[in-house]
C-alpha cells in the first residue's frame, strides 16, 4: 500500500503498461498510418481471401475502420445503454456508433472483415460486430473505462464485458436467490409502511436490486480473500440494508419503531433516529465468514465517507494487510449527494496516496434521478452523477435497477476488479424513488411526470418474477409461497419486537476490550501516571539527536539538533517540539502506536517539529522515531483537506484505540472546514451511537498580530460543544504539560477526544520551557499551573486566571510593573473544568479581593462565557462574596485585527486592565512575536 509496509509507490495508474501490438495501437485511437496499414494488410488478406493489391488495401482499411467502430463503442457505447427503468430519459444511439459513420453501407455490412481477435473473433461482418457491441455496451449495463490509462485494467474490464458470449448468465439457483433477496427487500418496505403508517423510514422502494447486489459483494469478496467489510451510507434504504444485508434482528428494528432504544437503558446517551444507526455482524457464504460493520451516520449524507476509509485503513494496518485485500470499504451514495458534496472528491483524492489509500473502495450510487425535490439538470453540470470518479480513473458501471441480474453482475465484477487491482470502482444503479424524500412527502409537487410514471410502474419483484416464470425457473406458486413465508417471519418478529430488550452495548468489544467508560465522576477523576523513567528518557533523547551515517541534513536542522543535545546534557530548557517527540517516542517504546497527520506535520507548520529529516543530496527521508523498538510511529503530510482528513483520522481512532491518532491543523482556524466532523462525530458520537474515540486535534492558537484568520482556533466553539464528559479541551503552556496530556490519552483505561490549543510563539518562548524533572519521577499533567513568581503565601489580593500564552505576557508585565499582590494562574484544561483544585487555591487566599478572567480573544469568543459560571460556583464554594471580572478585548465580529499596531495597543490595554495598571507599551508583548510563518495562507 505504501511505505508504512516498506513499499513506496504513487497512484496505481503509473504502473507500466503492456507492450502494444499494431491492433492495440488502433484500439487506442492512434492514426491509421501507412505503416499500420502495411502491418494489417497481410493478415486481413489471408482472413478475407483478398488477392490483388487494391483488394488487399481495401481489406486492411476495412479492418482499421471496423476496429475504430469497436473502439467507439468502448468509449461511447454507454451513452446508448438502456438504463432508466421509467423510460423518461431518452437515450438515442449516437451517430458515431452507426456503421454508416465509419463508412460501412449496403453490402459492406455483411462482408467478413478481419478484426484480429477483437470481440473474440478473427473475422466478423459489420452487422455482427454492431449486434455484439450493442449487446455488450448498450443493454442494461453501460461501462465507462476508456479514460483509464492502465492497459491491463482496461483489458480486464473489456474481457469481462465484450464478446459474443458475454451475456449475463446465472444458474437457476442463483436466479432464485436473487429473486428472494429482491422480494425480501420489497416486502420489508411494504411491511413497515403497513405497520407504521406515515412514519419516516427513507425506504429503498424502487431500488431493491441493491440488496442481492450487496450480498454478491460479500459472497464473492469472501472468495477473493476479504475478511472484513466496512460500509458507509446515508439514510435512503438504510433500514433495509440493516435488516436484509447486515442481519440486524427484525425485532430490534421493530422495537425502535415503537420508541425503544437501540441500547440497554443503563447505558445512557441521547440515542439517535433508527435510520442513522449502525451495526456489526458476521455473514457466512459457502463456509467463508466475513465480518460486516455499518457505521452510524448523521443526516449530513456523505460525511461518513472519510470515517469509513479511516477505519478501514486502521484495520488493514492491524491485520498487516498492505494491499488492502482483506479489508474492504463500501460507500453507498445518493446520486445528488455524490455529485454535489465536495467530500466525495476529497475521498477519491485519498485513493492513491501513501498513508491514506485503502486498496480501493467500491462506490455504489443509488441513482434515484432526483435529489430531494431537485431534478438532475439542476443538481449537477455533468452527464452522470458518477463523473467525479474519472478524476482517479475509476471504472464506472451504469446499470438499470429494474434488472437485478445485471446489478448483481456489476457488483460481482466490481469486487473482482477491486481485489485484482486495488483501485476504486463505481456502480451507478439507475432506479427511482417510489415515494417522496420521506414517506410523508408529496413528490408530485415538483416531479409530476416522474411520479405519474412511477405510479403505473410495476415493482422490481414483479418484473423479475415474470421473467423467471417465462424462463421456467420458478412458477407463480413458488413466488407466492416464498413471499408468504417471509411475511409470516416478519409478523412473528413484529410480535417479538414488543418485548425486545437489547441485552448489551457493543462498544467495548473486540479491539476495544479492556477499555470502558470512566469509572470516576468528572470532578473526582485523578490523573493517571504519565511520567517515564530516566533510562527511557535518555534512550529517546539519543534517538532524537543522533544523525545516522550517510545522511546529509540541512544546516539549520543541525543547529536545532545541537540545541536538543544541550537540553538532554543539561536537563534544562526543553522546548515544545522536544517534549512532543518525547511523548511520542515514549509511547512507541511502551509498545503503543502513534499516527500524526496534517498538511505540514513532518516538518511542522512553524519549522519546529522536524519529525522527518530529508537528505539534502538525494532527498531520501529519515524518521528518527521509527528507530525506537516497540510500537509504530508514522507521520503523514496530508492532502490539502480538512473535512476529509479529519474524518479519516477520526475513523482511524474508532478502529484502533491503541494508537494515539492526532490531526494537526496548519492553523487552528483551518478546522472551520471540518466543522461537520467535529459537530456530528467527535463531539456527539459517544452520546448518540456509543462510539468512543481518543482522537487528538492539534489547533495552533494565539493572538500574534497575524490578522483575523490565523489567530483564533475558535476555542469557544469547542467549549460550547462540551457536555456529558464528551470532550477534553486544553490550552497548555508548558512543554511538560503537553507531554503528559498526550501520554494520558493512551495511559487511561478509557478514551475521550482531546481538543488541544497548541501555541505558535510559545514554541520558542524563553519562559515556555521545562526541565528533566518535569518528565520523570512522579511528574504528571497539571490542570492548573502556578505563577512563575507568585506573591508571598496568603498575600495575593488579585488573582488573574487565564489560558494560553497570555499568561506569560501577564507575568512579565506584572513583574515589570513591580506588583507584589497579583497572582497569575493558568488554567491548562478548560473542560472538564478543574473546579476542585481551583476551589482549594481560593480557600488559601485570605486577602483575595478580586478574581479576573483575562483572555486575548474578543469577549464573545474564547473562554469567558464558558468559564464564568464555573468561576462563580468556585468562588461561592470557597466562601468568597465577589463575582469574577472580565478583562480582554471587546466583543467583535472579526476574531482579530489585521493591523499590527492596533493589535499591540489592544494587547497592552487588556493586560493593563487585568493587572489593574494603566495601559503601557509592553516591550514583552512587542518581543513576543510568532516564529516565521512558512505555511500557506
Amino acid at each position: 500500500m505504501d511505505e508504512l509496509f516498506e513499499i513506496e509507490q504513487g497512484p496505481s495508474w503509473e504502473r507500466a503498461n503492456w507492450p502494444l501490438s499494431e491492433l492495440d495501437e488502433i484500439n487506442l485511437g492512434l492514426d491509421p498510418t501507412e505503416a499500420v496499414i502495411e502491418k494489417v494488410a497481410p493478415k486481413a488478406a489471408a482472413a478475407t481471401g483478398a488477392a490483388d493489391p487494391e483488394s488487399v488495401r481495401k481489406a486492411a482499411e476495412d479492418s482499421i475502420r471496423a476496429l475504430m467502430l469497436i473502439r467507439t463503442y468502448r468509449v461511447r457505447g454507454h451513452l446508448a445503454a438502456q438504463l432508466d427503468p421509467l423510460g423518461l430519459t431518452k437515450r438515442e444511439l449516437p451517430a458515431d456508433l452507426t456503421p454508416e459513420w465509419h463508412g460501412f453501407t449496403g453490402a459492406d455490412l455483411d462482408r467478413p472483415i478481419y478484426i484480429g481477435g477483437a470481440l473474440g473473433l478473427e473475422t466478423a461482418t459489420v452487422r455482427d460486430i454492431v449486434g455484439i457491441l450493442q449487446a455488450n455496451y448498450c443493454g442494461h449495463v453501460g461501462l465507462e473505462y476508456m479514460h483509464i490509462n492502465d492497459t491491463e485494467e482496461r483489458r480486464f474490464l473489456q474481457d469481462r464485458m465484450e464478446g459474443k458470449d458475454k451475456e449475463i448468465v446465472f444458474t437457476p439457483e442463483g436466479k432464485q436467490a436473487i429473486f428472494e433477496k429482491v422480494m425480501q427487500g420489497e416486502q420489508w418496505e411494504k411491511f413497515l409502511a403497513r405497520k407504521y403508517v406515515g412514519t419516516k423510514r427513507f425506504g429503498l422502494d424502487g431500488g431493491e436490486s441493491m440488496i442481492p447486489a450487496l450480498e454478491a459483494i460479500i459472497k464473492y469478496g469472501g472468495q477473493y480473500g476479504v475478511e472484513e467489510i466496512a460500509v458507509g451510507m446515508a439514510h435512503r434504504g438504510r433500514l433495509n440494508v440493516l435488516a436484509n444485508v447486515m442481519g440486524k434482528p427484525y425485532r430490534a428494528i421493530f422495537n425502535e419503531f415503537a420508541g425503544g432504544s437501540a441500547n440497554p437503558d443503563d447505558v445512557g446517551g441521547s440515542g439517535d433516529v433508527k435510520y442513522h444507526l449502525g451495526t456489526s455482524s458476521d455473514r457466512e457464504f459457502d463456509g467463508i465468514k466475513v465480518h460486516l460493520s455499518l457505521l452510524a451516520n448523521p443526516s449530513h449524507l456523505e460525511a461518513v465517507d472519510p470515517v469509513v476509509l479511516g477505519k478501514v485503513r486502521a484495520v488493514q494496518v492491524i491485520k498487516q494487510d498492505p494491499d488492502g485485500d482483506k479489508v474492504l470499504p463500501i460507500l453507498l451514495h445518493g446520486d445528488a449527494a455524490f455529485a454535489g458534496q465536495g467530500i466525495v472528491a476529497e475521498c477519491f483524492g485519498f485513493s492513491g496516496l501513501p498513508g491514506y489509500g485503502t486498496g480501493g473502495t467500491i462506490h455504489y450510487v443509488i441513482n434515484n434521478q432526483v435529489g430531494f425535490t431537485t431534478s438532475p439538470q439542476f443538481a449537477r453540470s455533468s452527464p452522470y452523477p458518477s463523473d467525479i470518479a474519472k478524476s482517479v480513473q475509476a471504472p464506472i458501471l451504469h446499470v438499470n435497477g429494474d434488472d437485478p441480474e445485471a446489478v448483481t453482475f456489476c457488483c460481482k465484477l466490481a469486487i473482482e476488479f477491486r481485489q485484482k487491482f486495488n483501485r476504486d470502482i463505481v456502480i451507478d444503479m439507475w432506479c427511482y424513488r417510489r415515494f417522496g424524500h420521506n414517506e410523508g412527502d408529496e413528490p408530485s409537487f415538483t416531479q409530476p411526470l416522474m411520479y405519474a410514471a412511477i405510479k403505473s410502474h410495476p415493482p422490481v419483484s414483479e418484473l423479475y418474477g415474470r421473467k423467471l416464470i417465462e424462463q421456467g425457473v420458478v412458477d407463480q406458486a413458488w413466488i407466492d409461497e416464498h413471499t408468504k413465508q417471509f411475511i409470516a417471519l416478519l409478523e412473528g418478529e413484529f410480535d417479538a419486537g414488543a418485548s425486545y430488550i437489547p441485552n448489551k452495548a457493543d462498544w467495548f468489544e473486540g479491539r476495544w476490550a479492556g477499555l470502558g467508560r470512566p469509572k470516576a465522576k468528572i470532578e473526582e477523576r485523578r490523573n493517571t501516571a504519565t511520567a517515564i523513567d530516566d533510562a527511557e528518557f535518555d534512550r529517546i533523547g539519543k534517538a532524537l539527536t543522533i544523525v545516522p551515517e550517510g545522511l546529509t541534513i540541512h544546516k539549520t536542522l543541525g543547529r536545532v539538533l545541537d540545541a536538543k543535545r544541550a537540553m538532554f546534557d543539561s536537563g534544562e530548557g526543553f522546548d515544545w517540539a522536544t517534549a512532543e517527540a518525547l511523548a511520542y517516542g515514549s509511547l512507541v517504546a511502551e509498545g503503543q502506536n502513534v499516527r500524526l497527520s496534517g498538511q505540514d506535520s513532518g516538518r511542522g507548520t512553524f519549522s519546529q517539529r522536524h519529525a522527518v529529516w530529508v537528505d539534502q543530496t538525494d532527498g531520501h527521508k529519515f524518521v528518527p522515531l521509527t528507530t525506537i523498538d516497540g510500537g509504530r510511529f508514522e507521520v503523514r503530510d496530508s492532502p490539502l483537506s480538512e473535512f476529509g482528513v479529519l474524518g479519516f483520522e477520526y475513523g482511524y481512532s474508532l478502529a484502533d484505540p491503541q494508537t494515539l491518532v492526532l490531526w494537526e491543523a496548519q492553523f487552528g482556524d483551518f478546522a472551520n472546514g471540518a466543522q461537520v466532523i467535529v459537530d456530528q462525530f467527535i463531539a456527539s458520537a459517544e452520546s448518540k451511537w456509543l462510539r468512543a474515540s481518543g482522537l487528538v486535534m492539534l489547533l495552533p492558537h494565539g493572538f500574534e498580530g497575524q490578522g483575523p484568520e490565523h489567530s483564533s482556533a475558535r476555542l469557544e466553539r469547542y467549549l460550547q460543544l462540551c457536555a456529558d464528559d464528551n470532550l477534553q479541551v486544553a490550552n497548555c503552556t508548558t512543554p511538560a504539560n503537553y507531554f503528559h496530556i498526550l501520554r494520558r490519552q493512551l495511559r487511561r483505561d478509557f478514551r475521550k477526544p482531546l481538543i488541544m490549543m497548541t501555541p505558535k510563539s510559545l514554541l520558542r518562548h524563553k519562559l515556555a520551557v521545562s526541565t528533566r524533572a518535569d518528565f520523570v519521577g512522579d511528574s504528571h499533567f497539571r490542570r492548573i499551573v502556578s505563577d512563575l513568581n507568585p506573591p508571598a503565601a496568603g498575600e495575593a489580593k488579585r488573582l488573574v486566571l487565564c489560558s494560553g500564552k497570555i499568561g506569560y505576557e501577564l507575568i512579565e508585565a506584572r513583574d515589570a510593573a513591580g506588583s507584589t499582590d497579583t497572582e497569575v494562574v493558568r488554567i491548562e484544561q478548560l473542560y472538564p473544568f478543574p473546579s476542585e483544585p481551583l476551589i482549594r487555591r481560593l480557600q488559601v487566599m485570605p486577602k483575595l479581593e478580586e478574581l479576573v478572567w483575562c483572555q486575548e480573544e474578543p469577549k464573545n469568543n474564547g473562554s469567558w462565557f464558558f468559564v464564568e459560571s464555573y468561576l462563580e460556583e468556585c468562588l461561592k464554594a470557597a466562601g468568597k462574596s465577589f463575582r469574577p471580572r472580565y478583562a480582554g478585548r471587546a466583543a467583535s465580529a472579526s476574531p482579530a485585527t489585521g493591523l499590527a499596531r492596533r493589535h499591540l495597543a489592544e494587547q497592552a490595554r487588556l493586560i493593563g486592565d487585568a493587572l489593574g495598571t494603566p495601559p503601557i507599551t509592553n516591550k514583552a508583548v512587542e518581543r513576543n512575536q510568532p516564529p516565521a510563518q512558512t505555511a500557506t495562507a
